[in-house]
């Protein structure tokens, strides 16, 4: 039994159904989980050379990509899940040795991933996965490689599939910028990066405040309404958790700007473990009940709501996602 998955993620749809089934393996084996994305190396290039040379700042920018926040929502989804996760990012222009390196590094007994490539039947998976990362790993690995999942035989996503994906990618990038933010409290009160701390609290303000949790009211939990009356105590409780948590995340805004970091710290760690526990409580019970009770045009709805999340929405026509990412790059380099 294998008992340490090197898991390689891609900003793909095909990295939400990895996730969930290495995620589910572990769990059921209690097995550990490094979840890694191998971003391209820029600098090989001629243009990301350039730009390196003429702005060190902005070729960072440009490299990170989306890369912190797609591994700390694996890891997220793990640990929610009870699984011993790390996440990790590296930079290659050859992502098939990068990931058998870290897997070797990582103590990992297998390497489980999912493919691209077009599958015509188990004897045409080698000619059909040419040039293709699974490929050069099938050719080069010293350890078991496991494809997960092939592309081409996933289903096209229903439109609950839809919803319910975005709605937990949203509570992971949530949960993963919380962590950050609590670390970042942890260290001595002069360490701490007030501009770092700012950009958490305006990113909590500005998508979850603002965005996610009026849009969960308005559809998520008004259509559940509609269609039964057996959570509405439930319901009514977690939109009182809402507005709690608007005053409570005022109160931390109020403490940064007094410089009064001891009543932030503890401020932002009942915060936090608050926002965690609700929720966990929408995904175990609301969720759920959601896909019992929801019609598919209920679903329809909720999923192009929430996905319109995903537009820029910052003036800058920078996206959250990018914005979550930066943060906890950020966070990770401080």
């Amino acid at each position: 039994m294998y008992q340490h998955l090197l898991v390689p993620l891609d900003a793909s749809p095909l990295a939400a159904v990895l996730i969930e089934r290495a995620v589910a393996y572990a769990r059921a084996t209690a097995a550990r989980l490094s979840f890694l994305h191998v971003r391209d190396d820029l600098s090989s290039h001629g243009d990301g050379a350039l730009l390196h040379a003429l702005s060190p700042e902005l070729f960072a920018q440009a490299a990170s990509g989306n890369a912190a926040v797609l591994v700390a929502r694996a890891e997220t989804a793990a640990r929610a899940a009870g699984v011993t996760a790390h996440a990790l990012v590296v930079t290659s222009e050859r992502p098939a040795e990068a990931i058998l390196r870290t897997a070797h590094e990582r103590g990992a007994d297998l390497i489980a991933l999912a493919s691209h490539g077009r599958r015509k039947g188990l004897g045409g998976l080698k000619g059909a996965l040419v040039g293709s990362v699974t490929r050069q790993l099938l050719e080069q690995s010293d350890l078991p490689v496991l494809v997960m999942a092939v592309e081409t035989h996933l289903p096209q996503y229903s439109d609950e599939q839809r919803a319910l994906m975005v709605l937990r990618d949203e509570h992971r990038s949530l949960s993963a910028v919380l962590n950050a933010l609590l670390t970042e409290t942890q260290r001595p009160a002069p360490a701490q990066d007030r501009a770092l701390l700012r950009a958490m609290l305006f990113y909590i303000e500005q998508f979850p405040e603002r965005l996610h949790h009026p849009k969960e009211e308005t559809q998520l939990f008004a259509r559940l309404r509609q269609r039964t009356t057996a959570f509405d105590g439930l319901l009514d409780e977690l939109q009182a958790q809402h507005a709690q948590g608007a005053s409570a995340f005022v109160a931390l805004q109020r403490s940064l700007r007094a410089e009064e970091l001891t009543d932030f710290a503890a401020q932002a760690q009942t915060f936090a473990h608050q926002q965690w526990r609700h929720m966990d409580h929408e995904e175990k019970v609301v969720l759920p009940a959601a896909s019992q009770h929801l019609l598919p045009e209920d679903w329809r709805a909720i999923a192009e709501a929430f996905e319109a999340n995903a537009d820029p929405r910052l003036g800058t026509g920078e996206s959250f996602d990018r914005l979550a990412s930066r943060l906890l790059e950020l966070a990770r380099r401080a």
